[in-house]
C-alpha cells in the first residue's frame, strides 16, 4: 500500500492542488476504525503515516505499571523506558502495535472511507479556488458527455459541468472542443464532493464578454444597466456612459463593429441590440424599438402595462418570432407590453365606438348626411352613393374602409371621420 499512497499523494498535489498534509490527515483518520478492529483490546489507537515514504504505523496508548495484567492496555516500566528513557510509573505512552497484515487490512476496509475523505478534501480545494471566481469567464475542453447532453469540461485542476439547460439549444459540442463559459456557481454533490457549474445561457455571460471587449466597460466609464436575453437568438443591452464625451452605444459597437462582432462570434451569431439606457420606461422602449415609430402609447402604472400601436408593416418585427422580441422588451422595461397593429387598433376602436353609438338614442345620428365641414359636396354625395347615408354610418366605420371607395384616399377618409366627430360633438355641446 506504500507505493499506492505515494502515488495518491503525488496525483492529488499535482492534478487537484490538494496539499499532501490534508490528504495524510484524512487517511489517518479513516484508518483508525480499521486499526481498532485489528488491535484487539487496545484503547486510544492512532495511525501515523509518513508523508514521504507512505509507511503506516499504528500506536496504542498504554499505561506504565509495575506488573502488566492487560497486555493490550498496559506496559511495564522497563519496556516503557526502552521507548522513552524518562518514562515513569502511572504515565501513559504511545506504543507501536502495527499488525503484520495491517497494510492489507487497511487497503480492504478503508478504501471507501478514504475515497469519501478525499472527495471532501477536494471539495474544500474547489470551494477555496473557485468561490471567489463566480461570474468570471473560464475556458476548458469538452471531456465527455453525461446523462444525455450535459457536458463535463476539463478546466485543468478540476472538471466542471455545463448542464444542457445552461447552454442554448442552437449550440452543439463534441468531445475535444474548446469551450468558454461563465462560472455560474459551485455546488455540493450527493457523494460529498463539490462541482463547478458553468453556463453559456446566463445574461451575465454576455455582460462579461463585453467587459472583455470594451475597455470603457471594464474601466467603469460605461455601465451596462440591464441585460435581457433569449439565449441563442437575441440579447438586449441597455447601456449608459458616465462620461458625457463617450457614446456608450458606439463604444460597445466598436470601430467598424469589431467589438460587437467578436461577442456575436462567441455567441454563434446570436443577435445583439445595444440600446441607450433611460430610467423612463417609455423612453427606454422607444430606444429599444428605434427606428420604428410608436404611433400611440398608453401606460397603466397600476396594472404594470404599457400598450403601443405601430404601423401594420412593422408589427411582425416588433413582436418577433413566437413573440420573443415583445417578451424581451417587456423584460427590459419592467412592464407587460401589449403591441397592436394600426388596423387592428382602429378596428377595435370602431367596434367600441359602434357598441357605444348603438346604445345611444340620439336622433341626429340617424339623420341623412347633409354637409360635412371641410369636405367637398361631391365627395359627400359619393359617400351616399356607396351606402354611407347617415351620420351614424360614418361614425361606425374605419378610415381603411372608406379609403376603399374609388376617389377617396386614406388621408381623406381620416379627415371625413374626424369632421363628422367634431360636428357631432358640437351638436351635443
Amino acid at each position: 500500500m506504500n507505493k499506492d499512497l505515494i502515488a495518491i499523494f503525488e496525483y492529488l498535489e499535482r492534478e487537484k492542488g490538494i496539499k499532501r498534509e490534508i490528504v495524510v490527515a484524512a487517511i489517518e483518520e479513516s484508518l483508525e476504525a480499521a486499526a481498532m478492529k485489528s488491535v484487539h483490546g487496545a484503547s486510544n489507537v492512532t495511525v501515523k503515516i509518513n508523508p514521504k515514504t507512505g509507511n503506516i504505523d499504528v500506536y496504542s496508548e498504554k499505561e506504565i505499571v509495575d506488573e502488566v495484567e492487560v497486555v493490550a492496555q498496559e506496559i511495564s516500566l522497563t519496556a516503557a523506558k526502552e521507548i522513552d528513557p524518562e518514562a515513569e510509573l502511572g504515565q501513559f505512552i504511545d506504543v507501536l502495535v502495527t499488525p503484520k497484515d495491517f497494510g492489507r487490512i487497511a487497503a480492504q476496509k478503508a478504501r471507501s472511507v478514504i475515497a469519501q475523505k478525499l472527495r471532501s478534501a477536494e471539495r474544500d480545494v474547489i470551494y477555496e479556488e473557485y468561490r471567489h471566481r463566480i461570474h468570471e469567464i473560464v475556458s476548458g475542453t469538452v471531456k465527455r458527455f453525461v446523462r444525455g447532453a450535459n457536458l463535463i469540461v476539463d478546466l485543468g485542476k478540476v472538471e466542471a459541468i455545463l448542464p444542457m439547460k445552461n447552454y442554448p439549444k442552437t449550440e452543439k459540442f463534441r468531445v475535444g472542443d474548446k469551450v468558454m463559459a461563465l462560472l455560474s456557481h459551485v455546488e455540493d454533490t450527493e457523494n460529498g464532493g463539490a462541482q463547478v457549474v458553468l453556463s453559456r445561457s446566463d445574461p451575465e455571460f454576455v455582460r462579461q464578454l463585453f467587459d472583455r471587449e470594451v475597455p470603457e466597460i471594464h474601466d467603469g466609464q460605461i455601465v451596462v444597466e440591464k441585460i435581457v436575453r433569449d439565449a441563442g437568438y437575441r440579447s438586449k443591452l441597455a447601456v449608459r456612459s458616465l462620461d458625457p464625451k463617450i457614446d456608450p452605444v458606439g463604444a460597445c459597437v466598436g470601430m467598424r463593429g469589431m467589438r460587437v462582432k467578436n461577442v456575436v462570434r462567441e455567441l454563434n451569431n446570436e443577435k445583439i441590440d445595444i440600446i441607450p439606457f433611460s430610467n423612463d420606461p417609455v423612453e427606454l422602449l422607444q430606444n429599444a424599438l428605434a427606428p420604428i415609430e410608436i404611433r400611440k402609447i398608453s401606460v397603466s402604472d397600476e396594472d404594470g402595462v404599457i400598450s403601443i400601436v405601430i404601423d401594420d408593416d412593422q408589427y411582425a418585427t416588433v413582436v418577433g418570432k413566437k413573440h420573443s422580441n415583445q417578451r424581451l422588451n417587456a423584460e427590459l422595461i419592467g412592464y407587460d407590453l401589449e403591441v397592436h397593429g394600426m388596423t387592428d387598433y382602429n378596428l377595435s376602436q370602431v367596434q367600441e365606438q359602434s357598441a357605444y353609438l348603438s346604445s345611444l338614442s340620439e336622433t341626429h345620428l340617424d339623420q341623412p348626411i347633409g354637409e360635412i365641414e371641410g369636405i367637398n359636396q361631391m365627395i359627400v354625395d359619393h359617400l351616399k352613393e356607396n351606402g354611407f347615408k347617415q351620420v351614424r354610418d360614418l361614425l361606425m366605420t374605419t378610415p381603411q374602409t372608406l379609403s376603399k371607395i374609388p376617389g377617396i384616399s386614406l388621408d381623406m377618409a381620416e379627415k371625413i371621420i374626424e369632421s363628422v366627430k367634431k360636428q357631432r360633438n358640437s351638436s351635443l355641446g
